[in-house]
């Protein structure tokens, strides 16, 4: 099933593309979640006629992202957190601590561009990756310390 692309959508494209899907993944995800629409030849047209003010968009987003992940270089954020005797927190340092912290150093982060495959759940120095735009990432780090 053909379908255009109303958002970015990580590993199948970016807004405005015109993908071949499968029928179920466009009928059950992507057009509930108003992520694509079916490529009628009505909706071809009128998307094509839009692409050049799209790809300005783009553009002006990749480099306030650009710009954004350059004041991020510096960033490192410490969190105290009540831990074992091995260094294993009672709680973690999740991505909506990492938003809130982010947040109050005058960055607004939306928690979807911090990349993390789990919470932290150590003592110690880790590093975040935090994806700004398709092409742009910025790397933070991050500092847990044991709380008495």
């Amino acid at each position: 099933m053909k379908v255009i692309l109303r958002s970015d959508v990580d590993n199948l494209g970016r807004a405005g593309d015109i993908k071949q899907v499968a029928a179920g993944y466009a009928r059950n995800f992507l057009i509930p979640r108003k992520m694509a629409q079916l490529a009628t030849p009505e909706a071809i047209q009128w998307y094509e006629k839009g692409a050049e003010k799209r790809a300005k968009l783009r553009e002006k987003a990749a480099s306030k992202a650009q710009e954004t992940a350059g004041k991020l270089a510096g960033v490192h954020l410490s969190f105290s957190r009540q831990a074992g005797g091995e260094g294993k927190l009672f709680g973690s340092v999740g991505k909506s601590d990492i938003a809130d912290s982010l947040k109050a150093s005058g960055f607004t982060i939306d928690k979807k561009a911090i990349v993390m495959a789990a919470a932290i759940k150590e003592v110690g120095e880790h590093e975040i990756e935090l994806k700004l735009a398709p092409e742009v990432s910025a790397k933070i780090k991050v500092s847990v310390v044991a709380r008495a």
